[in-house]
Order: C-alpha cells, then sequence, then structure tokens
C-alpha cells in the first residue's frame, strides 16, 4: 500500500488537474510568490492549454487525465491542486489520495456526503493530507469577523442573513449542469461555510425554495430548467437562524449581516475573490468600519497547505469541514425537491478557523486566459 509523500528541504511539487477559469485566474499567477510551491505538471483534456500554459509558467510536464494514474506513480509529484467540475471530485481524489499524493481540493468536496466519505478514507488510508480550498479561511477580514464574533462583541448571537448572486452565462458549464452544478454547490459554500463558523455551530434544520428565471439559459443535461436563484433557511440550536439567497442571474453581490444581542457585523463584500473585506461594526448604535486590503486568497491558502506538508501539520479546512457543508447543500436538494424541512443530526466539530491562519500575500494580476472564461462570459 502507498504511504504519504514526505517532502522536506525543497518546495512541494504540484500537478494542476483541471485547467479551467479558476485555476488560470486564481490559482496559478499565486504559485510563485508562496515560496514553498511550484507547479510542474498540468493535467487537462485540452492539449492547446497545457501547451501554452507550460510556456507561460515554465512546466515540461503535462498530459491527459487518463493518464493521471502514471502521473501519481512517477514520483514527480508531490500534490495535487483540484479544480475540475464537481462531479469528477471524488474520481480524481480518491485516486490521488490512494497513491499517497498530498491534495487540495477545490469546493464543494464532492456532490455528495458518500462521496465525501470516500475521499476522506482514502487520505485516511494512506496519510496524504486533504484540504479542502476554503480560501477565507486565511483572508484576514474573514478571520476577524469570526474573532469578533466569538469574543462577544455583538452579545449572543442570534441570526444571520447574507446574498451572493452573480450573472453566469448560458455557455457556462455551471448553467447546463443541473442542482450540482448550479447555485447551492457552486456559490452556497461561502455563506454555508461562512455561518457555521460565525456561530460555531452545525445546522440542524434546513429549508429551501427555488425558482428558475430563465427556462431558456438554465437547463439540466436532459435539458429541463433547474433553480437558478435559491432561497435557504438553517435553524441552529440556542434558537439561532440563518437565511440566505444564492443566484445565477442576478448583479454581482456577495455580502453578509451576523446580528447579536447587541449589535451586529456586516461585511460587504464578504466571499469575491480577491476582494478587499470592508466591515461596519454596530453596537448599541455605535457605528464603526474596518478595511482590510486585498490579498491572494489563492496563494495564501497555497502557501498554508504546503506549510501543513512540509512540517507535517494537520490542516484545518480539511476533509471533516468539507463534508459538513456538503452535508447542507445535500439537506438543500433535498428540501428542494420535497417542499419539506430537513432534519440534520446534531454534530460537534472540534476545529474552527483562528486568527493564527492569516495569510497576506499581495494580490496577483490576472494573465490572459487560455481557451477559458469567466463564468459571466462562457465556459
Amino acid at each position: 500500500m502507498a504511504t504519504a509523500k514526505v517532502v522536506s528541504g525543497r518546495k512541494v511539487r504540484y500537478a494542476v488537474v483541471g485547467l479551467g477559469w479558476i485555476s488560470q485566474a486564481e490559482f496559478m499567477p499565486g504559485v510563485a510568490h508562496t515560496g514553498n510551491s511550484e507547479m510542474v505538471a498540468l493535467v487537462t483534456g485540452h492539449e492547446e492549454k497545457a501547451e501554452k500554459l507550460g510556456e507561460l509558467y515554465g512546466i515540461a510536464r503535462s498530459c491527459g487525465y487518463e493518464e493521471l494514474d502514471a502521473l501519481l506513480a512517477s514520483g514527480e509529484i508531490d500534490a495535487v491542486y483540484l479544480a475540475t467540475p464537481n462531479f469528477d471530485h471524488v474520481e480524481f481524489a480518491v485516486k490521488t489520495l490512494e497513491a499517497g499524493v498530498h491534495l487540495l481540493i477545490e469546493k464543494p468536496m464532492a456532490v455528495s456526503v458518500a462521496e465525501c466519505e470516500r475521499i476522506i478514507a482514502a487520505s485516511r488510508k494512506t496519510g496524504a493530507k486533504l484540504m479542502v480550498a476554503y480560501r477565507l479561511h486565511f483572508e484576514p477580514g474573514t478571520l476577524r469577523a469570526i474573532e469578533r464574533v466569538r469574543a462577544g462583541e455583538i452579545g449572543t448571537v442570534r441570526m444571520f442573513n447574507s446574498t451572493f448572486s452573480q450573472p453566469v452565462s448560458a455557455q457556462n458549464h455551471r448553467a447546463k449542469n443541473g442542482f450540482w452544478a448550479g447555485p447551492a454547490p457552486d456559490m452556497g459554500p461561502y455563506p454555508v461555510n461562512a455561518v457555521r463558523n460565525l456561530f460555531g455551530a452545525e445546522p440542524i434544520e434546513v429549508f429551501a425554495t427555488g425558482v428558475c428565471t430563465d427556462p431558456e439559459r438554465f437547463r439540466d443535461s436532459e435539458g429541463k430548467p433547474f433553480d437558478d436563484t435559491v432561497a435557504v433557511t438553517l435553524k441552529f440550536e440556542a434558537e439561532r437562524v440563518a437565511s440566505f439567497v444564492l443566484s445565477y442571474n442576478g448583479g454581482d453581490v456577495d455580502d453578509f449581516r451576523v446580528v447579536g444581542s447587541t449589535g451586529d457585523l456586516y461585511s460587504n463584500p464578504a466571499y469575491q475573490v480577491g476582494s478587499a473585506i470592508e466591515h461596519e461594526l454596530t453596537i448599541r448604535k455605535k457605528k464603526s468600519s474596518e478595511s482590510f486590503r486585498k490579498t491572494d486568497h489563492f496563494g495564501g491558502e497555497l502557501k498554508y497547505f504546503s506549510n501543513c506538508i512540509l512540517n507535517d501539520i494537520h490542516p484545518e479546512p480539511d476533509g471533516e469541514e468539507g463534508l459538513l457543508d456538503v452535508r447542507v447543500i445535500a439537506a438543500i436538494e433535498q428540501a428542494l425537491l420535497t417542499g419539506t424541512v430537513q432534519k440534520l443530526a446534531p454534530y460537534y466539530r472540534k476545529r474552527r478557523p483562528m486568527s493564527s491562519q492569516v495569510e497576506t500575500l499581495s494580490p496577483v494580476t490576472e494573465p490572459k486566459l487560455v481557451r477559458s472564461h469567466k463564468p459571466s462570459e462562457g465556459q
């Protein structure tokens, strides 16, 4: 049986699996200034992407998805950054971890709780490290918000609400593959993860309702319309509630407000990559504000994960964190299908983001993309 790759005295060598927009626009430009990571291989189904990106970043090794097994066994890589469509995560993730190769996987971790459990089991089998790419767990404004709420600055926490919307092109794969490519799995992890960590708790009930605002644009693989706009309500123990709306057919909006017995904290923006997070804190009607400069979210999370590999540290946003978000998203799907409240078993997670995780790498400039587009523009 394979065992986890041991890396010492050099940078962690990564293969980038999936060369779509998020890999090209955000992950790849940030690798160089982490100081502890390097890209040595590209895995894609598009030869042109591999050739041009290989030239841009000086990466000689590339292969198709069907050759991933050989790459994993080659000894040429220590870790994988996995950014394929959600449906492909479990297959590639299990292969990677069972080969003893460490894995940084994009969210959502998978498209079911059972798939998340398979990925976690593969990590435990070899000891290869598994981290879900929760970039905001290393962003200064996000960690500051959690710290202030945790310290009781707004009193006893009562409620949370959020809006996260963006326009998605009809040509983008997100508009063509139904629920598990839709707004709840794609954008939902942001407010779900935010409220879980601001409350320091897991929801016990989930309800959702949705609408399709453009049936011609948003259709699943069978041609049936799916909900491009979804409203969700979560109930927590200690009489706390949360609500948020997610949309693929609205303007660019991302904010949240967490309300306590003596005040509230409002973040706008709250989730978008590369945003300069801004907070407005109100305590007994007295307002104050705090701004946080832009940072390289992807470089920061990668630097953290590589440090975990190099120093044998268990990453905080691990497989359990990914599973707990997918558990909520799966319940959202069932609530939409049945029109009924979904109950979740009580669950206690010991680990939460800490201020010591903050990374402040400078933002990167988005490079010219190769056969890839923002979600609002195409594939």
